[in-house]
């Protein structure tokens, strides 16, 4: 164990770890967790609630739950019970390479749970809402969906401490001038994102489908609830943008 709480003090791990954990088989099952992030993801507790749990990051805390490689470096001689990967698969280089890997060191039954932002819905009206709502945190990462990195592209699953990102995407577009539709693509290729949609394929390709939800994705870094979100994505304000998939091993 390390000296960490149980679970960071983030409200994007604070509201889907309830979803998560109902998914696993029960402890002490070995859980994988790809792209823990930088605060550990969900690591923390559900090896605080008995489970045998293991995040792989290049940006991973230091400590015995954690390894600070890629998930394609990753080696452990003990095949996964489940794997976890929460809004990370759109920024691996190969989405299918991952998942091949994953299946491969999967235990039959095998399964997957995958919480992931279908950046392909993120449209103008849904932008327009976002960015009305604008949290007054500003800080130099961005939220719980990736890595901070120069661009404050979205890839550190687990990293809700700063909220610049979309403060920066509302800046970006209204100096680009640009309809939106140009300004979101141009800034997707330069991140290099994977759209939902292509996530979601190669999953389904691999695993059968226990379950599949949407819903909401930006209230974190907003002045706004999960509930406000859902009730705008409910009357058709804005599209859901988080994709939350459960497989088993095919």
């Amino acid at each position: 164990m390390t000296d960490r709480t149980p679970i960071a003090d983030d409200p994007w791990l604070t509201a889907m770890l309830p979803f998560v954990r109902s998914q696993l088989p029960e402890p002490p099952a070995h859980i994988v967790e790809v792209g823990c992030g930088s605060l550990g993801g969900f690591v923390p507790a559900l090896a605080a609630a008995g489970y045998d749990a293991i995040g792989v990051d290049p940006e991973a805390p230091a400590g015995p739950l954690f390894r600070t490689v890629t998930f394609e470096e990753y080696a452990d001689d003990q095949p996964a019970d489940a794997v976890v990967a929460s809004l990370s698969l759109h920024h691996v280089d190969d989405v299918s390479e991952v998942l091949d890997l994953v299946a491969g060191r999967l235990a039959p039954p095998g399964l997957i749970v995958v919480l992931e932002w279908a950046s392909e819905r993120f449209d103008e009206a849904t932008a327009q809402w976002c960015f009305a709502r604008l949290s007054a945190q500003t800080g130099s990462g961005e939220p719980g969906h990736g890595h901070p990195d120069d661009h404050g592209h979205p890839d550190d699953p687990g990293a809700h401490e700063h909220h610049a990102w979309l403060h920066h995407l509302a800046e970006g577009w209204r100096e680009s001038g640009q309809p939106w539709d140009a300004y979101f693509r141009a800034w997707t290729e330069e991140a290099g994102l994977h759209p939902g949609h292509v996530v979601l394929d190669a999953l389904q390709q691999r695993f059968d489908t226990l379950e599949l939800h949407e819903g909401p994705y930006f209230f974190t870094d907003l002045d706004a609830t999960r509930d406000d979100e859902l009730a705008a994505i409910q009357a058709g304000q804005i599209r859901p943008a988080c994709l939350q998939f459960v497989g088993r091993l095919r």
